[in-house]
């Protein structure tokens, strides 16, 4: 979700594109697999639906191989020539980019699969996007979607209540943006209505102890986004200060557990 032309709702500066490639690290092994669950191979068609910098592009370049090609469509101005640099340095043939608005664009169609991770949690139109999606895919292509499905049950034990605080702060910040963090059943209802058939659909969480990278991928973001909170005046100095002292302290006790929130991946056929 942009807040105006090319502006990422959750940044698009240096420290984010690095906190994306620490989840993208967290997350790697959940979206291979969900890959070769929808049957991903080389010399497939793939469009990679709201790239960021491109941290899954890569490897979907690598899946398809070097007869494949991958398309990164993005509308962040900011994350694109990070995107295109990279490709340059890799020397990936078989990628593309794409400057496009999913709100607004035409699908480039005859795709075999589509890649979308929280990116209909961002946008403006679920439908919308599914049927960019459909529009893409070439008849009985696959789309792959992590999306969240329960924000709120990103949870700390032994309970921190600022930490508490700061989710429900974030599910505000975001729905008042225009989108929408719970937007997995939403989803799940628009590929029915669009032409596509589930083929599966499962839940994704992670029970995380502090020190490993799966906890500061959810403790990056709180460091980040308390400060961009503030920066937005949606909080007090104060609080802000509080959240970021909560999360050290839940770092530093060896009982504590964090709950990542639940995501939901959809695996759907184009009919």
């Amino acid at each position: 979700m942009t807040t105006e032309r090319g502006d990422y709702v959750l940044g698009t500066h240096g420290e984010e594109v690095r906190r994306l490639g620490l989840q993208h690290r967290v997350w790697r092994r959940c979206a291979r697999a969900a890959w070769r669950r929808a049957g991903l191979r080389p010399g497939w068609r793939v469009v990679d639906v709201g790239a960021g910098p491109g941290w899954a592009t890569w490897d979907l370049a690598e899946a398809v191989g070097p007869h494949g090609a991958v398309l990164a469509v993005e509308r962040a101005g900011q994350f694109l020539p990070v995107l295109e640099a990279e490709r340059r340095r890799r020397g990936l043939e078989q990628v593309t980019t794409r400057d496009a608005d999913l709100m607004e664009s035409a699908p480039p169609g005859g795709h075999d699969m589509a890649w979308c991770r929280w990116v209909a949690s961002f946008v403006t139109s679920v439908p919308t996007l599914v049927r960019w999606v459909h529009g893409a895919l070439r008849p009985g292509g696959t789309a792959v979607f992590h999306e969240y499905a329960d924000y709120g049950s990103w949870r700390f034990a032994p309970p921190r209540p600022r930490l508490a605080e700061f989710v429900a702060a974030v599910m505000e910040s975001w729905r008042a943006a225009g989108g929408e963090p719970d937007v997995a059943p939403a989803l799940v209802g628009a590929l029915a209505r669009e032409g596509f058939r589930l083929r599966s659909v499962r839940p994704l969480v992670f029970a995380a102890r502090p020190g490993g990278r799966t906890w500061r991928w959810p403790a990056s973001f709180v460091e980040t986004n308390a400060e961009r909170l503030l920066g937005l005046g949606r909080v007090s100095p104060d609080w802000a200060a509080e959240v970021v002292a909560e999360l050290k302290a839940a770092e530093a006790d060896p009982a504590s557990v964090m709950v990542t929130p639940l995501v939901l991946e959809v695996i759907a056929e184009r009919l």
